[in-house]
C-alpha cells in the first residue's frame, strides 16, 4: 500500500495514550486535518460518548464508531485519533489496515493511570480497580493493536510538544521508506 498518495494517519492505542493531545500537534507539525472520532461522533449526535454507552450500549457506540471511520478514511490529508476500543471489531482493523499509516501509541499501564487519574468520563474506566481494568484491556486489545500497526511508537514521558514533534518525524520518515506504487 502506498502511503503517501492520500497522507492518511490513524492514531491507535489504549485511553490515556496520547490520541488526542499528541495527535492534535502532531497533525499540525504534518500539516494535515486533525480529526477526533469520538468528537466527531458527539458532534454528529449532540450527545457525549458516555450518554450513547448508557442508551446503546458499547455495541450501539461501536457500530456508530465503525460508521464515523469509514467516513474519516474516505477524506485525504488528516491525521485520525481513534477510540481506545475501534480495533475490536474485525471490520475496523480491516479498514485500517488499507486506509493509511496506522500509529499505534504505546503506552504502559502506569502512565495511563497517571494520565487518567482525574478522569470521570471514559464508560470503560468506571471501574472499582483502574489498575484491573486498565491491564485486562491491554491484555486484550494489544494484540489487536499490534496487529493493524504500521509503526509502533512509545508515548513515555517528555513534554507534549517533544514527544510530538518526535511522533511526527516517525511518521515523515515512514512515509519516506514507503515505496511508491
Amino acid at each position: 500500500m502506498s502511503h503517501d498518495t492520500a497522507r492518511r494517519v490513524f492514531l491507535v492505542g489504549p485511553m490515556g495514550s496520547g490520541k488526542t493531545t499528541l495527535g492534535r500537534r502532531a497533525a499540525r507539525i504534518l500539516g494535515l486535518e486533525f480529526l477526533d472520532c469520538d468528537e466527531e461522533i458527539e458532534h454528529r449526535t449532540g450527545a457525549s460518548v458516555n450518554l450513547i454507552f448508557d442508551i446503546e450500549g458499547e455495541e450501539g457506540f461501536r457500530k456508530r464508531e465503525s460508521e464515523m471511520l469509514a467516513e474519516l478514511g474516505e477524506r485525504d490529508r488528516v491525521l485520525v485519533a481513534t477510540g481506545g476500543g475501534v480495533v475490536t471489531r474485525r471490520s475496523n482493523r480491516e479498514l485500517l489496515r488499507g486506509a493509511g499509516l496506522v500509529v499505534w501509541l504505546q503506552t504502559p499501564v502506569e502512565q495511563q493511570l497517571r494520565r487518567l487519574e482525574l478522569d470521570r468520563k471514559r464508560p470503560l474506566l468506571q471501574a472499582p480497580d483502574r489498575r484491573a481494568r486498565l491491564e485486562q484491556l491491554a491484555s486484550e486489545r494489544d494484540p489487536l493493536y499490534e496487529e493493524v500497526a504500521d509503526l509502533a511508537f512509545c508515548s513515555r514521558r517528555g513534554s507534549v510538544a517533544r514527544v510530538a514533534q518526535s511522533l511526527a518525524t516517525r511518521i515523515e520518515q515512514t512515509w519516506s521508506e514507503a515505496p511508491t506504487s
